[in-house]
């Protein structure tokens, strides 16, 4: 299995940004991006009502069902214990989704004010940081998320901490980098020559600014989280059974893919589905928030 890799939104921030009107509008424009919000916000709602959306027990097996394939009673299938798989899928999306946003948000608080403190004041302290920084991107992201959740041990609150941590020195660059680029504009300048303290010019000027491009950031990483979680799950590092992920499903799938192909096939769907209206989405939110956008 290949090394994930993380996509990285452009440091270029929005210090003219348009109008939520404005940016709503842009957004509305792309019907793509509308499409994927949409269907993120439908695994959301599958995640969060998912006790009266499933019609059976997800850890519940029955010997008598084991790997019956899609019917009436089972709409898609029973897995190798006879537990449906429809119910598995819909109770997954939650440790899923949780995947995604869980270690995204704790990359985000760590990184905003570390990427502020490391872009504003400079010298020895933008000099430790970085150093930091550029040792851990010199190790592939999965790998570093592997190496953790091996060492913090198998469980589906590991694995969100591990790949949060080994997101995090993606977003200290963008948000340093995006820092050092608002820093220089006129409107700091001003608000600096007019005596306004440096935490007042931080916290008022360069943060605001500095929020877009990690929020677009962030939609991007959400994907490549949730693909994490599933391969950590998928080495057993990740939820552990029986408690159902879409990774633990393919973990669990893997051996009865010439007998029993559709264990394996619908989380797998899910997998791409959510992976892709994310991708999408974040495109749709970089090409809205861009001041330079026609």
């Amino acid at each position: 299995m290949s090394a994930t890799t993380i996509p990285v939104a452009s440091a270029t921030p929005a210090v003219a940004s348009p109008g939520r009107n404005r940016v709503l509008r842009r957004f509305l424009n792309r019907p793509a991006a509308v499409v994927a919000l949409a269907m993120v916000l439908g695994f959301i709602l599958v995640a969060i009502a998912a006790p009266w959306l499933a019609p059976y027990d997800p850890i519940k097996t029955d010997f008598l069902a084991v790997r019956k394939a899609p019917s009436a009673l089972y709409w898609l299938g029973t897995d190798e214990v006879g537990r449906d798989v429809l119910s598995r899928i819909i109770w997954g999306a939650r440790a899923s989704l949780l995947a995604g946003v869980i270690p995204v948000t704790l990359a985000l608080l760590l990184s905003i004010p570390l990427g502020l403190l490391s872009g504003y004041a400079g010298g020895w302290t933008d000099g430790i940081i970085m150093r930091f920084t550029d040792a851990m991107l010199a190790i592939p992201f999965l790998i570093v998320a592997i190496a953790l959740a091996a060492f913090l041990g198998p469980s589906l609150t590991n694995a969100m901490i591990a790949i949060g941590v080994a997101a995090l020195p993606t977003f200290l660059r963008l948000s340093r980098g995006t820092v050092l680029a608002i820093k220089t504009e006129d409107y700091v300048e001003a608000a600096r020559a007019v005596g306004n303290s440096h935490v007042r010019i931080a916290l008022r000027h360069i943060l605001p600014n500095m929020l877009p491009p990690l929020l677009i950031q962030g939609s991007i990483t959400m994907a490549a989280a949730i693909i994490a979680e599933a391969s950590l799950s998928f080495l057993g590092l990740g939820q552990q059974p029986p408690s159902p992920s879409w990774g633990s499903m393919l973990n669990a799938a893997q051996r009865y893919l010439s007998v029993a192909p559709w264990i394996a096939l619908y989380p797998g769907l899910m997998i791409f589905g959510v992976v892709f209206s994310l991708n999408i989405l974040g495109d749709g939110l970089r090409d809205a928030l861009d001041p330079k956008a026609h």
